[in-house]
C-alpha cells in the first residue's frame, strides 16, 4: 500500500485566475485518521491510520500567447502511522519522510485574458457574472520515500498523471465550479518484493459552491466522486477498483492585505469492500507578493 497523499483530493478556487506579476507561496498542516479496509486474503483486520502532513507550495501566472496560465507546485512531508492485526497478531507501523511532490500546470481557455493586477480588477469590476473554462496538467513525481522491502511506502514509485477540465460561473458573490480529472499511472516495476504493479485510471469529478465576503471572506462546500483504478500485481487483478465519496467544507479569511488562512475538514467513504473511510482537518497559510 502507497500513500495517497495530494492525489484526489478536493480543491476549492483551484481555478481563481492571478494577476500577472503576482507570487503566492504558502505552506500547510493537515491531521488525517482513517480505518482502511484490505482484501481479506492478506489476512489484515482493524487496521488505522493516522498522518500529519505538513506541506510548502508555490504558485505563479504567467501567459502563453495572451492566455492565462500558472504553474503549482507543491511539496508534503508527512509523519505516518499504521496499527491494525495481521494473522491475528497486533502490529504498528511509523513512517517518516518526504511523500511525492505534485506540479500542476494549468491554462485558461475561456474568462480573463493575461493581464495585470489593475486590470484584472476592472475586468472583474465589468463582468460580474461570468464564465471560465481551464485545463490542466498536475504530475506527481516518484521522490518520495520508498523501498520495494516495504508494503507501506509514503512515495509511490511511479508517475501519476492527472490531466484535467474545469468550469468556474461567477455571479455577484457567489461562484460554482466543476472539476474533472483523470489519474494516469505509470507501472512500478519495483513493487513490494520485487513485483510488479500496474493501475487502470481513476476518474474522478468535484464540485464547489462557493460564496465570497465583501471583507475578503468566503466559504465553500464541496462534493467529489471517484472511481476506477483496479490493479494488477504480476498480472494478477486485485478486485481492488476504488470507489469514493468525499466531502468537504472550507473557510478562507485574510490577515493582512497580503496574507490569508484557510481551515478545511474533508471526510472520504468508500463504497467497496477494500478501501478507506477517512477525516481530513487542515489548515492553510499563504501570502502572495
Amino acid at each position: 500500500m502507497n500513500s495517497f497523499v495530494f492525489s484526489q483530493d478536493i480543491e476549492p478556487r483551484r481555478w481563481t485566475p492571478l494577476p500577472l506579476g503576482t507570487h503566492v507561496i504558502g505552506a500547510g498542516y493537515a491531521f488525517s485518521e482513517s480505518d482502511i479496509y484490505f482484501d481479506p486474503v492478506l489476512q489484515t483486520e482493524d487496521v488505522k491510520q493516522n498522518m500529519d502532513v505538513i506541506a510548502i507550495s508555490y504558485v505563479q501566472p504567467f501567459k502563453i500567447g495572451d492566455k492565462l496560465a500558472r504553474v503549482d507546485v507543491t511539496i508534503p512531508y508527512v509523519f505516518g502511522q499504521w496499527e491494525g492485526k495481521i494473522s491475528g497478531e497486533p502490529k504498528l507501523l511509523n513512517r517518516q519522510g518526504f511523500a511525492d511532490p505534485r506540479v500542476r500546470v494549468s491554462l485558461n481557455l475561456i474568462g480573463p485574458n493575461a493581464m495585470g493586477r489593475v486590470e484584472m480588477m476592472e475586468y472583474m469590476k465589468a463582468n460580474p457574472v461570468n464564465t471560465m473554462l481551464g485545463v490542466s496538467l498536475a504530475v506527481n513525481f516518484p521522490l518520495g520515500q520508498y523501498a520495494e522491502d516495504r508494503l507501506i511506502n509514503l512515495g509511490n514509485n511511479r508517475f501519476i498523471f492527472r490531466p484535467q477540465i474545469g468550469m468556474v460561473h461567477n455571479w455577484g458573490q457567489w461562484s460554482y465550479e466543476l472539476t474533472t480529472s483523470v489519474f494516469i499511472f505509470t507501472t512500478n516495476n519495483q513493487f513490494f518484493n520485487n513485483q510488479e504493479k500496474k493501475q487502470n485510471p481513476l476518474y474522478a469529478v468535484q464540485s464547489h459552491l462557493i460564496h465570497r465576503f465583501k471583507n475578503r471572506m468566503w466559504v465553500s462546500a464541496s462534493a467529489g466522486l471517484g472511481s476506477g483504478g483496479s490493479a494488477t500485481i504480476d498480472g494478477v487483478s486485485q478486485n481492488d477498483a476504488r470507489g469514493d465519496f468525499l466531502g468537504a467544507i472550507s473557510f478562507g479569511a485574510p490577515i493582512t492585505k497580503t496574507q490569508a488562512v484557510k481551515l478545511s475538514y474533508l471526510r472520504s467513504v468508500t463504497f467497496q469492500d477494500i478501501g478507506s473511510d477517512s477525516n481530513t482537518l487542515g489548515f492553510g497559510w499563504s501570502m502572495a507578493f
